[in-house]
């Protein structure tokens, strides 16, 4: 135990040090710090034995995508985005279901031993797309604004609407046999999960920001507790709302955005502590993806599942993307960036875990097509994030009128 934590202490000591020079390069966080995982796992040199069971890798997981949610919404333009609310709009109601459903068409004609249910759970798994992994884009200023606000509204909301949409699967499944309504138990569920965790994020945010305030005013905050008030505030909306069955995901999105509004003069202050936290659970994560994970279910990868996942990153996502976006105005260059910027990685994790927790007969097809699909995204679209973002940018620049 205390090998692993001097071991992982340095590296994040040592990445926090060079982590700026790094941000510069082609090379992402999530890629340096799975790599880091796999070489030191029991794949490589062994010196890195996590013994994490899958509920320790979903709470990690969990809990980090709950802080980066709640700190990229808090952080979200309102301004921008009511004049740029048709991109995540499109892709939110349009695109994330033909996704699935696409997902699940090449699913059936590629894993012939799963049931068509499986297949489906496996197409939700892999829906949603990932804030953290694409902050190099969302936060790059030389992307244009209303592309920025689409994809870190897409990726903070997509999470969260496949949560239901996965357990509808998983409970239509559990209730095969049994008294009740398959299709009235998944509509119960979808409400709950997206009512109860709006309502949630909601009540949470409203009071604590108000009790922030007044306590700011009374002079009562010290300058080490304001480090752990936005950390706090996101994991208290996501564990409440997990608790009184809603989706935490839902809670930390939609909290978020309230906290930024309501704390728009301060909020960046405030949110750079909450920031760390999540970037340091998130190094956190990766490295167990890459030690735990990676290590348990290599042997398992195959062409198929490896056809799949390359599917997945490409058409199942790039298509339904242009599709949703016909008629807004974008530039082709524009659509096609927003469609390969749809990197899998914190929520895929913890919805390939829940997976695993139910012993599905085709789990030992899901899980590593999941994790190989996750491994592929980490590295293409890390790889790729700078060169792209300078191709895009050097586009708009060519396309702005010449004012001198």
């Amino acid at each position: 135990m205390y090998q692993n934590i001097s071991i992982l202490a340095a590296f994040v000591f040592i990445y926090s040090i060079v982590g700026g020079r790094l941000e510069r390069t082609p090379i992402n966080g999530a890629f340096v710090f799975a790599v880091f995982g796999l070489a030191f796992g029991p794949l490589g040199l062994g010196f890195l034995n996590l013994r994490i069971d899958a509920e320790g890798i979903r709470t990690i997981a969990e809990l980090t995508l709950a802080l980066v949610l709640f700190t990229d919404a808090s952080n979200a333009d309102l301004g921008i985005l009511k004049r740029s609310i048709r991109i995540p709009e499109r892709l939110l109601l349009i695109g994330l279901p033909l996704t699935i459903l696409l997902g699940f068409a090449a699913g059936v004609l590629i894993f012939d031993e799963l049931t068509l249910l499986e297949v489906a759970v496996l197409a939700t798994l892999l829906a949603p797309t990932d804030a953290a992994l694409g902050k190099a884009v969302v936060a790059d200023k030389r992307v244009p604004a209303n592309i920025r606000q689409g994809l870190n509204v897409e990726s903070g909301l997509n999470d969260g609407i496949c949560v239901p949409v996965l357990f509808v699967f998983l409970a239509v499944a559990a209730s095969t046999g049994h008294e009740g309504s398959p299709t009235l138990l998944a509509l119960e569920l979808v409400a709950e999960e997206i009512g109860i965790g709006a309502l949630v994020g909601i009540g949470l945010t409203l009071l604590g920001s108000w009790f922030l305030r007044l306590c700011s005013t009374q002079g009562w905050l010290t300058e080490t507790w304001r480090l752990v008030l936005v950390a706090s505030l996101a994991v208290s909306c996501f564990a409440a709302a997990q608790t009184l069955g809603g989706s935490g995901f839902i809670a930390c999105f939609i909290g978020g955005l309230l906290f930024g509004w309501m704390t728009h003069k301060h909020k960046h202050a405030l949110l750079l502590a909450g920031e760390g936290v999540g970037d340091t659970l998130s190094l956190l994560t990766w490295v167990a993806f890459g030690a735990a994970v990676i290590s348990r279910h290599a042997h398992a990868f195959s062409w198929d599942k490896l056809l799949y996942a390359l599917l997945s990153l490409t058409v199942i996502r790039m298509l339904p993307v242009v599709l949703a976006l016909a008629g807004t105005g974008l530039k082709t260059g524009e659509t096609l960036f927003i469609g390969w910027f749809g990197p899998r990685g914190l929520a895929s994790i913890v919805f390939g875990v829940i997976v695993l927790g139910e012993n599905l007969p085709g789990g030992d097809i899901i899980v590593p097509t999941a994790a190989l699909t996750i491994a592929l995204s980490v590295i293409a679209h890390g790889l790729s994030a700078n060169p792209l973002v300078g191709w895009l940018a050097a586009r708009e620049s060519k396309a702005r009128p010449d004012t001198t």
